[in-house]
């Protein structure tokens, strides 16, 4: 892979991570396009732990306050008291519980990876299913003071299962999952929050799993990788901040149109 391919890929990785458009689905594309065969495990370890870092930016103060209350609750000799008046623990339980569907998912697809990562039929047709999705969303649209559903364990679980869904190329892990939140009932802020704290474990427990294969590579260390990196991060930082602004103004939807689009020239591509 060449430094210039490393940057593209890693603009992409970057926009489409957060922006509901399918990160892995343009990464597939991407990948095809520059007809990349080498190397690709490495760089989609890398680019991922790259868009984590800036998720972690984000929300740090979220999660350094989560982490408090869990380790509160650990050694506090009233559990049960504590936990019903931390709202921070409660956040805490349903990303735990929302993960495990999603690592079943993730494990059971795992086995068909060398189908789902190399048909550009695929991705044209599940970015059809994304657009749909994000359109269907505008209906749910609910803002944060006016009495949306609470987050709960069982709403936790659905929004789990949507997200191990979304290793499907073309399915957009941050579009299904808030949509998929607001349809369960969250005001579209809360859903926005709690779709990219769950992306945390689900993208470094996935990235675990496969980066012992790519250290042995030595993948990691090459010029292209770090690069893709560096720029996966800072892109996607920004990235991350237009989506919750676009969430938060009602305009999370106008993203199907160029779902829409990129599947049917997806589609065309692949024939």
């Amino acid at each position: 892979m060449e430094i210039y391919q490393g940057i593209i890929l890693g603009i992409l990785q970057g926009l489409t991570e957060f922006l509901p458009v399918s990160s892995s689905g343009h990464l597939v594309l991407g990948q095809i396009y520059f007809n990349i065969t080498e190397g690709g495990l490495a760089f989609d370890v890398a680019v991922h732990m790259g868009t984590v870092a800036a998720v972690v930016v984000v929300y740090f103060s979220d999660i350094r306050e989560m982490t408090a209350s869990l380790l509160r609750f650990i050694t506090a000799p009233n559990k049960k008291e504590l936990n019903a008046q931390d709202k921070n623990l409660n956040f805490v339980w349903c990303i735990l519980a929302g993960s495990v569907p999603t690592a079943l998912i993730g494990f059971g697809l795992k086995t068909l990876e060398h189908i789902l990562f190399t048909s550009s039929l695929l991705v044209g047709l599940m970015l059809l299913v994304t657009g749909g999705v994000l359109w269907g969303s505008k209906k749910y649209y609910r803002e944060s003071d006016s009495g949306g559903a609470p987050l709960t364990l069982k709403r936790a679980l659905f929004i789990g299962v949507v997200q191990g869904m979304a290793v499907v190329p073309g399915i957009s892990r941050s579009g299904s999952t808030i949509a998929a939140g607001m349809f369960a009932g969250l005001d579209r802020t809360t859903a926005a929050r709690f779709s990219f704290l769950l992306s945390v474990p689900a993208i470094c427990g996935a990235q675990i799993i496969s980066i012992k294969d790519a250290l042995e590579t030595g993948g990691l260390i090459d010029p292209a990788v770090i690069c893709g990196t560096i720029v996966s991060f800072i892109v996607g930082l920004a990235a991350l901040k237009l989506l919750l602004k676009l969430v938060h103004t009602g305009k999370f939807h106008l993203f199907a149109p160029y779902c829409w689009l990129a599947g049917i020239l997806a589609l065309i591509s692949s024939f």
